[in-house]
């Protein structure tokens, strides 16, 4: 669901991207007590998985396909702090690189996916656990992704109805975007359940979610023992996403963009200013293989993350210990 240039009207665009701009510094401010050696590292690798399974669009009806957002599967994985700041470098690199979301629209992309889509999706997974009393944590997760998707199309029905450039039958709109939102999540849901499931099997106490799931069922959280088992993981199921797999991904338009045709204001999107780099559309633009595109992408969002992450870990203030004299 990345949204175009001109989608929106100017002053909606701004408006997005100041909220955009505050949550983001917000859940910056939130993750300093988080950001030890070992959850940089793992942010860095959630960060790279996001970006390459992002490029692995999948089939869900007759000439539209979807692709994963990222926000619960990545605060399931490293928290919703980290996971928003996770999700903003893969949009950040997707745009500015790839040309794959609009520049003017970068605010309203994050608003939709990094923050709306990390913090739905971990508040479903919280309450979805609750109900399972801290059990089946790869299906509260799944939960979270299912409904994180539906709700950010439903936001971006509300901004279109707000500033949309075209005209359009608001309740056609809504109908068009929830309905194929839906089936997307249902994808991002298995995917997101997968991932957590396989890295709480083979490195137990590292994804984030196993610290709620302590909290839900009144068991000591398990610490894992090192960071590099998951990172491992993480990594390794991003080259094999971005490398391998990104060349059978569909090639039908995505949600967002069938819409679009459907309701009638695809005609509004316009020609991304950075379409003529090397990279851009995935390869497309300058004849790189899409396999060597996505990774260069993959190391690009984990190195801008984990030195993102670190210079904030630099800059939080230590606490002294204060003895009496």
């Amino acid at each position: 669901m990345h949204v175009p240039d001109h989608f929106l009207n100017d002053a909606t665009s701004i408006t997005t991207g100041l909220a955009a701009v505050a949550a983001v510094g917000y859940a910056a401010y939130r993750a300093r007590s988080e950001v030890t050696r070992d959850r940089i590292v793992m942010a860095a690798a959630t960060t790279g998985l996001v970006f390459a399974v992002q490029m692995l669009n999948y089939p869900v009806s007759s000439g539209t396909s979807g692709h994963l957002m990222g926000g619960a599967l990545a605060a399931a994985l490293v928290g919703p702090w980290l996971g928003m700041l996770s999700v903003t470098v893969v949009l950040l690199v997707q745009s500015l690189v790839f040309a794959d979301g609009g520049i003017t629209a970068l605010g309203t992309n994050v608003l939709l996916m990094a923050v709306v889509g990390t913090l739905v999706g971990w508040t479903v997974t919280r309450v979805a656990l609750f109900l399972l009393r801290g059990r089946a944590a790869p299906l509260a997760a799944g939960a979270g992704a299912l409904v994180s998707v539906p709700v950010s199309a439903a936001v971006f029905v509300v901004l279109f109805a707000v500033g949309g450039t075209v005209a359009v039958p608001v309740g056609e709109l809504a109908s068009q975007m929830l309905g194929v939102h839906l089936a997307i999540g249902a994808g991002e849901a298995l995917i997101t359940g997968g991932v957590v499931a396989l890295v709480m099997a083979v490195a137990p106490g590292a994804a984030h979610i196993e610290s709620a799931v302590a909290l839900e069922s009144g068991q000591p959280a398990r610490v894992a023992s090192g960071s590099r088992r998951p990172v491992a993981v993480l990594g390794a199921g991003a080259v094999v996403a971005a490398v391998l797999l990104s060349s059978f991904a569909a090639s039908s338009p995505d949600g967002l963009e069938a819409t679009a045709s459907a309701v009638g204001f695809a005609g509004a999107a316009r020609d991304h200013a950075l379409s003529g780099l090397p990279l851009a559309d995935y390869g497309a633009a300058g004849g790189v293989f899409v396999g060597l595109a996505g990774l260069i992408g993959v190391a690009l969002c984990a190195a801008i993350a984990a030195l993102a992450l670190a210079a904030l870990r630099r800059s939080t203030p230590v606490a002294v210990p204060v003895t009496a004299g």
